[in-house]
């Protein structure tokens, strides 16, 4: 019988980023103050904090040490994640790392976070007044942020990036480093959750920074085995992106 799904999906949130720091887990900068060291940098440029290596570095070694080499490690192509596949594939030798290759994918990247991107609170209630209430009307999974995407927008190309690696890599082991936002559409895809489930993280449920989330292969499935373990001692989990 051929295989239908990777033999194991490994996902991994990016280690602690200059704008995790800079936020604090806000949806906004607190002030101006706050966004200084990374206003300017579009998303896709920012990068880990030396926490954040360290972070990765420590992921690495567990992750070689339960699951061994990969056939394939996919990132989002963001700084941010290609700095943390980077640090954990620095764990594995070089004739293991060799046979792994590293791709960039757009399909898993981050939600785009529209005009907001750079705004302090205040300047974003003062720009999007009607924000708050649509926002609490469409809830946290079908919402765009004004020029963003919503989760379920991002859905759309996490469930093409599925498809492919079911058609391209059956029974490999594949790891992929990701976003919070992002990992929230694979759960939703991988574990069938409705709409209201995903709406947001259940209290406490966030994925930390570096986090991994284990799937592996059940029948013509991947079912999950484990969420958010965290293998660092160093710095502290953020949301956000």
């Amino acid at each position: 019988m051929t295989a239908s799904t990777p033999a194991l999906l490994v996902l991994v949130r990016h280690a602690e980023s200059a704008r995790n720091i800079a936020k604090k887990g806000s949806v906004y900068f607190a002030d101006d103050a706050a966004r200084q060291v990374v206003r300017g940098v579009p998303d896709h440029l920012i990068e880990l904090t030396p926490d954040g290596r360290k972070q990765a570095a420590q992921t690495g070694q567990a992750i070689r040490s339960r699951f061994g080499a990969f056939d394939y490690v996919f990132t989002s192509g963001y700084a941010r994640t290609e700095q943390t596949a980077a640090a954990i594939l620095d764990a594995y030798p070089e004739v293991e790392r060799s046979r792994m290759r590293v791709k960039p994918e757009l399909f898993i990247r981050e939600r785009d976070p529209g005009f907001a991107y750079d705004m302090t609170t205040a300047e974003a209630e003062a720009a999007f007044p009607w924000l708050s209430e649509y926002w609490q009307t469409f809830g946290g999974f079908m919402a765009r942020p004004p020029g963003g995407e919503s989760l379920a927008d991002v859905t759309g190309r996490v469930h093409m990036f599925l498809n492919a690696i079911a058609r391209d890599h059956a029974g490999q082991k594949i790891m992929v480093v990701t976003h919070g936002g992002t990992l929230r559409c694979f759960r939703f895809l991988l574990e069938g959750w409705s709409y209201s489930q995903a709406q947001s993280w259940p209290e406490g449920g966030a994925p930390a920074n570096c986090g991994v989330t284990t799937y592996r292969a059940a029948g013509d499935r991947l079912e999950l085995q484990d969420y958010n373990q965290v293998y660092w001692t160093v710095g502290s989990p953020a949301d956000g992106i």
